[in-house]
């Protein structure tokens, strides 16, 4: 650890005091915390930054749509909007965020409700959609005030909640004992190749609570698609075809952590020039002409522009859109997927959930 970081533990031990009171709080019940009969399914992390929380939602989505009657609630992070909005045809990342605009470009099937007040969200969609059967509540870990029935941890392959420190000495939003309230705990972003042995050593550093299941998950990386087709998606473009004859990019990422898909590229490609900006960067012209330049000033043949499907959402906001789709900008889709078992028992953990509640 950094001089800096343990400089930083006094301020720890008082935001550490803060939330241990405040879970005691809604622990004894002084702070409410609100129980429904609509099923509550809540995904979310302990850390500040990205630990695969959009992809997972997108996989339960996946799993229940057509099945079940479902909704989607977030709080809409990084929206230039206030108060709760249903996604449509006329949102942006912008006007329900980036994270929630990703999600629905995908599932635009599914309701999705932006509120920063949870209690709130939950009424409307209770009241709005007929037959509502389960929400699924979109980082939610530490928004007690409502109490799901199933609450879903995630942590990173890389960086597992139980060797880091809460903040600001570490990334927790709150002690790593905030892990027991967690049904289940999905160790995100693993190797696709995983072994036993490898999943027996995390298990034991874990140890997971007796009512606690962990699962293990990867991220599949798929095919190129051109940014002009974020909302239709009608031509995806094998990544092998770049991949096999000497491309370089550009690789242009706003996300917590690029650094999975920046090696992912350097394997695979000529050259990889990443220009990298903080989680929820909201891109500007001076950005895409930035951009442009790196691009143009790139001495190979071959070559492109990759994004992250959450950064191309931002790329296509209506002030940049001129700019960005002159570009050869494309954004590469990428998909939750469990390891061995984990896939057919996390699956029938959580239909029996919904169907049985």
């Amino acid at each position: 650890m950094s001089t800096t970081r343990i400089l930083l533990f006094p301020i720890s031990a008082l935001y550490w005091l803060i939330t241990w009171l405040r879970n005691i709080f809604f622990d004894i019940g002084i702070l409410p915390s609100k129980t429904y009969g609509t099923t509550l399914i809540s995904v979310g992390n302990l850390k500040v930054g990205g630990t695969g929380k959009t992809p997972h939602v997108e996989y339960l989505l996946g799993l229940l749509k057509g099945r079940f009657t479902i909704a989607v609630l977030s709080r809409g992070f990084g929206r230039v909007t206030k108060g709760p909005i249903w996604a449509d045809a006329k949102s942006t990342s912008l006007s329900i965020g980036d994270e929630p605009y990703q999600i629905f470009s995908k599932f635009k099937e599914v309701p999705f409700l932006v509120d920063g007040n949870r209690r709130r969200g939950i009424k409307l969609i209770e009241e709005k959609i007929e037959g509502i059967k389960a929400v699924i509540l979109d980082d939610a870990f530490q928004h007690r005030y409502v109490t799901p029935g199933l609450n879903i941890l995630l942590t990173e392959y890389s960086d597992l909640y139980i060797n880091d420190y809460i903040m600001p000495s570490g990334n927790l939003r709150e002690s790593k004992i905030g892990a027991n309230r967690a049904d289940l705990i999905v160790v995100t972003k693993t190797p696709e190749i995983f072994s036993p042995q490898e999943r027996r050593i995390i298990l034991k550093e874990i140890n997971p609570k007796p009512y606690q299941q962990v699962f293990f998950s990867f991220q599949k990386y798929g095919s190129f698609i051109n940014l002009k087709e974020y909302d239709t998606i009608q031509n995806k473009i094998s990544k092998e075809y770049y991949f096999s004859r000497g491309y370089s990019c550009v690789l242009v990422t706003g996300i917590a952590n690029s650094s999975n898909l920046f090696y992912y590229l350097k394997e695979n490609l000529k050259n990889v020039t990443h220009l990298s900006y903080k989680d929820h960067h909201r891109y500007a012209e001076a950005d895409v002409k930035k951009i442009k330049s790196t691009f143009d000033n790139m001495s190979a043949e071959n070559k492109f522009i990759i994004t992250t499907e959450k950064d191309a959402g931002r790329l296509l906001s209506e002030n940049l859109r001129d700019l960005t789709l002159n570009l050869p900008i494309f954004f590469i889709s990428y998909e939750t997927a469990f390891h061995e078992a984990d896939s057919d028992l996390f699956n029938e953990q959580i239909n029996n959930y919904v169907g049985r509640n």
